[in-house]
């Protein structure tokens, strides 16, 4: 039976406003139903009916009561971050063996568990066993982010380093297998976003990260304006596919000639200069030594002009990265997912 328009729009106002309460309380660790009503700009018999709510399903908890001038103590409310979990599963290629790296965390990004695996060859079978094995012993989990070495399009890896998962619909099977939320994003997107958003910017900055690995085409990740670049069909940031004047099989081998890996790095490094007009790029991986960074600074100012020079740094340990932005970018989901829910009610 279909719900009458009003009552539609009174249950999308009344799940709006559920989760303008949690994200208030996730912001403030914890907070009076006052201080949370002042702060959402809902009334206190709204937010005292919301948080009573929350606090009956677990999501919620209360804590001693706040001290007060004479009056009635006010009651304490804080968010429960473990509630729910998410599972951030990465898959890397490698030369001899592909490898699977997971964290399982809470609402508030803290690691519950982590480990890893390696495999040869890396399907879609080894994905879903270890995917089923953290749901059963997590069976909090609500959502899964998976990162991915390859370009993205519609929750499919149609360019990858690992053969077997190309065209794999990777998104859409575990999802409809176990219920939860899930995204799947491109490696470099994920690096560069828990690069941003580490620098703690206080206005939108552009950035970028590219990174050239042994045995691999380099690739690069984009934030344009504080938000991740992807491009018409999510090729944005292959960098590998820069018109570079040669085969694909003699860029492979320039990259991993050290006498002409800096003028073909650089090559890139200049295309995305041009482009994007970067605040910063960070450059990484096995290929790209510490004194490499002056050495490709040098060959960009043959074609780009001093004064629109970015700086240019060493990424020292990018897979903390790339762990922090699928953290972040999978906890985000649960709240889009919301979002897109209230929208067809």
């Amino acid at each position: 039976m279909m719900m009458s328009p009003i009552a539609n729009n009174t249950m999308r106002v009344k799940k709006m406003n559920q989760e303008l309460v949690r994200q208030t309380l996730k912001a403030n660790k914890k907070a009076t139903k006052a201080a949370v009503a002042k702060s959402t700009g809902l009334s206190l018999g709204t937010c005292g009916s919301i948080l009573n709510e929350l606090l009956a399903a677990g999501e919620v908890l209360e804590l001693e009561t706040e001290e007060s001038n004479g009056g009635r103590p006010a009651k304490v409310y804080q968010y429960s971050m473990d509630f729910a979990f998410i599972a951030c599963i990465i898959i890397k290629a490698g030369l001899n063996k592909h490898s699977i790296e997971f964290t399982v965390a809470n609402l508030a990004g803290e690691v519950v568990e982590k480990g890893r695996e390696e495999y040869m060859p890396l399907d879609f079978t080894a994905i879903d066993q270890i995917t089923g094995r953290l749901v059963a012993h997590y069976p909090k989990i609500q959502a899964i982010g998976f990162g991915v070495p390859g370009a993205v399009n519609q929750g499919i890896m149609n360019i990858s380093d690992i053969e077997e998962l190309i065209d794999v619909e990777i998104e859409a099977l575990i999802r409809e297998k176990y219920g939860v939320e899930v995204i799947l994003e491109n490696d470099m997107n994920l690096t560069v976003y828990g690069f941003y958003h580490k620098q703690e910017y206080e206005e939108e900055k552009s950035v970028a990260v590219a990174t050239f690995i042994e045995g691999c085409f380099p690739g690069s990740g984009m934030m344009v304006n504080g938000h991740i670049h992807r491009g018409n069909s999510n090729f944005a940031g292959e960098i590998s596919f820069l018109p570079y004047g040669m085969s694909r099989a003699e860029q492979f081998q320039r990259l991993h000639d050290r006498n002409t890996f800096h003028s073909t790095a650089a090559h890139a490094v200049s295309s995305l200069i041009a482009v994007m007009n970067p605040e910063m790029i960070a450059l990484t991986g096995s290929l790209v030594q510490p004194a490499d960074i002056a050495l490709i600074r040098q060959e960009c100012l043959k074609d780009i002009p001093e004064m629109h020079m970015p700086q240019l740094t060493l990424l020292k340990h990018p897979e903390e990265d790339y762990m922090h932005g699928l953290i972040c970018m999978t906890l985000e989901s649960l709240s889009y997912s919301y979002q897109l829910v209230e929208k067809r009610i």
